[in-house]
């Protein structure tokens, strides 16, 4: 029997929960069964004590160090530190304030060997009380009540009668600790509430549900290209409907019963890009901005420093370039800067090509937005020449190679020109190579001349909204052939390419033709020539007076020459070979010795005669390719740069160096001297030189 009560009590004890936070007072066994237990312990624990009193044998790996005795009793002193050892100490983060990596002092040094992720729950939570609810356990029953029938179900029949006495008189004692448990309040239940949630809180009130909301739609549809593509065409046949009821006349019934009845808000409206084309312009020069920021730095503060370190040469320092990809295969027939905005020029697109003849473009750049023209205008022809009124800054004047003019209205939504010549009001037969404002006539009308190879100089006069042509002057050739001792002469008519007017003298003005002379002319005769030059051997491209000087005018060719003349005197004052075809020249707003010209190799040629009175002070080759030609130069009248004009559509914007813009220097006690005075007076010292003999021999 003592055999059997042995396990019986090992499994009760192995089986029942350990209780902990509370003392059972549990039946005590018989005296008897303590005694055997007793004995039972004795005779096992006699049976290996001979084993426990043995001395233990050490065993000596055999490749462990054999040590003496003082490095034995040696000791080695080891700090332990709460820091991890694999910690990384060199992390960097970048810092977006600062704009660089930057290391982290603070190192996170908590290193995890075990986590476990526990299952538990706290008795009286809610989650604990709905899973007691799902297994059926009830809530005020003890954990005794519910351990002693587990315990019996693991033991065997005869072992199950034998702790039905002891479950009864635990269930007993259960009782009395439930009763206790209910009268003691413990702490820390985890079931305490929010004191903010215990007051009493003011309702919310919206303003904006006092208001009505506006009416909304949801649209939603899928956007194929045969669905945009049916909505253009609608857009258009709207479009097309409502110009058609502009143009239509209408009767007085007509426009009372348009006046009842409203157009819908689709036809009525312009197009939605319209609507968005101004902010969208803002944006795109807000862009361009920051893209080319580097240039517009070096517009505004860059200096060449190299030029203290040459003796008189300067140089261009190449900044926006100008393209259009829809005139990439037009040439750059015409240049001119607006007279109130000083960053705004128009570009006239065409050919030189006579048999390659296409359309033409009319472009305005600013030089805030060089990616993409702040105008474009098509024409059926190609652009020769133009120029921007000079008080009136929207209003472009424009010939054509079929021998039209026309002018533009900035202000006006049109693609097209507001006013142009036809066959019947006595348009040009030929190409027209230029076109300049004048001042209004007598009337106040808005008034222009245009010359053309035909020969004729016309004054065209803007009068209620037609242009009314005058002829101011036919260009003529006498061409003498001898035949035996016979001598005929032919008339024949000249061909014009460029003219200037006087800046002082109204009536004044110089005529290049393509023979190679220059007439001087007035607008008081029609029939005959104030003087007659002959200055070049080839065609004349381009004539202008000098801004300062009124007796000074300057001319280039394709003879590859650049000259200089009084117009007072037959003779050329200053004559410049430049090796190459002279394709236009310009004088610079700022100083009357200073002009410029550019050639078919592709170079420019800036001249200072204050400076050097025989060579360029600048040449440089501003163009990628060595076949592209320049066509056309001009100085903005406020900033120190130029625009320069090729033959494939590109127009190239370059900045004048220090020495290129000199100033006179001051003397000691006497202020500089500013003015045209100043300009004329410098220039007419260095033409009283040049009519002295020079020492100096000619280059």
């Amino acid at each position: 029997m003592p055999t059997k009560t042995m396990p019986i009590k090992t499994k009760q004890n192995t089986g029942a929960p350990p209780m902990q936070s509370q003392k059972l007072n549990l039946p005590k066994p018989p005296k008897g069964i303590t005694k055997k237990r007793d004995e039972d312990d004795s005779t096992d624990m006699g049976d290996g004590a001979d084993e426990w009193s043995q001395p233990k044998a050490f065993t000596k790996p055999p490749d462990q160090l054999q040590l003496t005795e003082a490095e034995l009793k040696e000791e080695f002193t080891r700090i332990l530190t709460a820091n991890n050892p694999h910690a990384p100490q060199n992390i960097v983060r970048y810092s977006f304030k600062e704009r660089a990596y930057k290391p982290i002092s603070a190192v996170d040094q908590l290193a995890v060997h075990f986590s476990l992720d526990g299952n538990m729950l706290h008795k009286d939570s809610d989650e604990a009380r709905r899973q007691r609810a799902r297994m059926g356990v009830v809530e005020d029953s003890a954990p005794s009540d519910v351990a002693a029938p587990d315990a019996g179900d693991k033991d065997e029949e005869g072992e199950g009668k034998a702790a039905t006495p002891v479950a009864s008189e635990e269930g007993a004692d259960g009782e009395e600790i439930t009763r206790n448990k209910k009268e003691r309040k413990l702490t820390n239940q985890f079931n305490y509430s929010e004191r903010a949630s215990q007051t009493f809180n003011n309702p919310l009130r919206e303003r904006a549900s006092q208001t009505e909301p506006p009416p909304r739609a949801t649209f939603s549809a899928t956007a194929n290209q045969w669905e945009i593509y049916d909505s253009y065409l609608e857009e258009l046949h709207k479009q097309e409907k409502v110009k058609e009821k502009q143009k239509a006349p209408t009767s007085k019934k007509d426009e009372d019963i348009s006046s009842r009845r409203k157009l819908p808000p689709a036809e009525s409206q312009s197009d939605d890009i319209n609507k968005v084309s101004v902010s969208s312009k803002i944006v795109e020069r807000m862009v361009n901005q920051n893209t080319f920021d580097d240039i517009t730095q070096d517009f505004k503060y860059f200096e060449d420093v190299s030029d203290e370190f040459r003796d008189q040469d300067g140089t261009l320092l190449p900044l926006w370039k100008f393209q259009y990809d829809k005139a990439k295969r037009l040439a750059v027939t015409a240049l001119c800067w607006n007279p109130k905005y000083k960053d705004l020029f128009a570009v006239g697109h065409g050919s030189y090509d006579f048999m390659k003849q296409n359309q033409g473009m009319l472009l305005l750049y600013s030089m805030k937005n060089p990616s993409f023209p702040e105008y474009v205008f098509n024409t059926e022809s190609g652009i020769l020449c133009l120029d921007i009124h000079k008080e009136h800054p929207y209003l472009v004047a424009v010939g054509f190679y079929d021998g039209n003019v026309a002018i533009y209205n900035l202000k006006t939504a049109t693609t097209h020109p507001n006013f142009m010549s036809s066959a019947k009001s006595g348009k040009h037969t030929d190409p027209v190579w230029q076109v300049k404002w004048q001042k209004d006539d007598m009337d106040k009308n808005l008034n222009f001349f245009s010359i053309s190879s035909d020969g004729r100089v016309v004054s065209w006069t803007l009068v209620k909204n037609e242009l009314v042509h005058t002829d101011v002057i036919k260009l003529s050739v006498d061409v003498s052939t001898k035949k035996g001792t016979e001598e005929t002469q032919l008339h024949g008519n000249g061909c014009g390419t460029s003219f200037d007017f006087h800046r002082q003298i109204d009536y004044l003005f110089l005529v290049g033709t393509e023979e190679g002379k220059i007439h001087k002319c007035s607008k008081a005769y029609s029939s005959q020539f104030l003087d007659t030059f002959d200055a070049h051997n080839m065609a004349v491209d381009a004539v202008r007076w000098n801004p300062f000087h009124p007796k000074v005018f300057i001319t280039c060719s394709s003879d590859w020459t650049v000259k200089l003349w009084d117009h007072n005197v037959k003779t050329p004052m200053f004559v410049f070979d430049l090796n190459s075809a002279v394709g236009d020249v310009a004088w610079s707003p700022y100083s009357s010795t200073v002009f410029a010209a550019v050639t078919t190799d592709g170079k420019v040629h800036v001249f200072d005669l204050s400076i050097n009175k025989y060579e360029a002070i600048c040449q440089q080759a501003v163009v990628a390719k060595k076949k592209t030609k320049l066509t056309h130069i001009e100085f903005n009248p406020v900033h120190p740069i130029i625009i320069v004009g090729d033959d494939r559509g590109h127009v190239i914007s370059l900045k004048l160096s220090p020495n290129l813009r000199k100033l006179p220097k001051e003397k000691k006690g006497q202020e500089i001297q500013k003015g045209p005075e100043v300009e004329v007076a410098k220039l007419d010292k260095l033409l009283s030189l040049v009519r002295e003999p020079d020492p100096t021999p000619e280059k």
